[in-house]
């Protein structure tokens, strides 16, 4: 199932994405089982995921039942983040081999995590804000674990358990902030961390549907040029590895976020950054297309 997050009128709502089209599910449903208002986790993304398999199994009902009245234009709304308030964003460094090549980096000994904040995430079709203090900024795709269930210190053989779904990233950085780095460390709060350096979406597609995370083909394109390619076959810690270690001492949430790392072809390793005007386009196979606007700040 493929569900979002967006705004209507003003109106901030949950869907799901049918067949190009995005379905109110809380007037769906209320049309569906005569209800006058419908179940509070059909209103809120954190909730829903929060609420588990039954209600999940609810949506999924409601998405099938729903007539063409509850169907919206997907060019009619506005796409949100799909969890708009996650507890956590946690996002790690140097995770593809190929990657680590690229940047001259040697493979961690174990995940290196770094976060990045609410503020940043923004959602489909939305722009990213070129700061006016940025001179370097860069793309990164990634795939995004969406936690469905709250966890400490996971095992990695049951760490797909606790996984809600899949979505697209783009962990925007700025270099220039980010390097070189100080006695105490690279600068990952501003690098990583300004308004709109975390893109997410179009939707979450629940975890049924993917399969298995660590075979998933990725690409980014920058004005229509393809500057990314990579697997998660190439992964130097699977998906279980990350949830299993981002867990430890620290409980996961329903609706946190993992970004998993980006492959080959980013933007530093180039000389090449992003400007005004340029449309960004990060795909995860099986899950779809993210695509941003860059914008320079005023």
């Amino acid at each position: 199932m493929k569900l979002l997050t967006y705004s209507h009128r003003g109106v901030r709502k949950v869907g799901a994405y049918v067949e190009g089209a995005v379905v109110d599910l809380a007037e769906a449903y209320k049309a569906v089982y005569g209800a006058e208002k419908a179940p509070d986790f059909l209103y809120d993304m954190k909730d829903l995921i929060s609420a588990g398999e039954p209600a999940l199994r609810i949506a999924r009902e409601v998405a099938e039942k729903a007539s063409g009245e509850h169907y919206l234009d997907p060019r009619s709304i506005v796409w949100e983040p799909p969890v708009v308030s996650p507890e956590k964003i946690l996002a790690v460094a140097v995770n593809y081999k190929s990657h680590g090549r690229e940047m001259g980096h040697a493979p961690p000994p174990r995940p290196y995590f770094f976060p990045k904040f609410p503020n940043a995430l923004v959602g489909h079709e939305r722009p990213i804000i070129k700061h006016r203090i940025v001179q370097k900024m860069d793309w990164e795709v990634e795939l995004v674990v969406i936690i469905g269930r709250s966890g400490k210190y996971i095992p990695k053989e049951s760490a797909l358990d606790y996984v809600f779904g899949y979505t697209v990233g783009n962990d925007i950085s700025m270099r220039d902030w980010q390097y070189p780095p100080t006695e105490l460390g690279l600068g990952w709060i501003w690098g990583k961390s300004m308004d709109t350096a975390a893109p997410v979406g179009p939707y979450i597609v629940t975890a049924d549907e993917i399969g298995d995370p660590n075979k998933l083909g990725l690409r980014l394109y920058v004005n229509g040029v393809l500057e990314q390619e990579g697997n998660t076959a190439d992964l130097i810690f699977n998906i279980q590895d990350l949830i299993h270690w981002a867990s430890q001492g620290i409980t996961l949430k329903p609706g946190d976020m993992i970004f998993t790392g980006t492959p080959p072809g980013v933007g530093h390793a180039k000389g090449k950054y992003l400007k005004d005007g340029d449309v960004v386009e990060a795909e995860v196979e099986g899950i779809g297309v993210l695509r941003n606007y860059v914008i320079e700040e005023k």
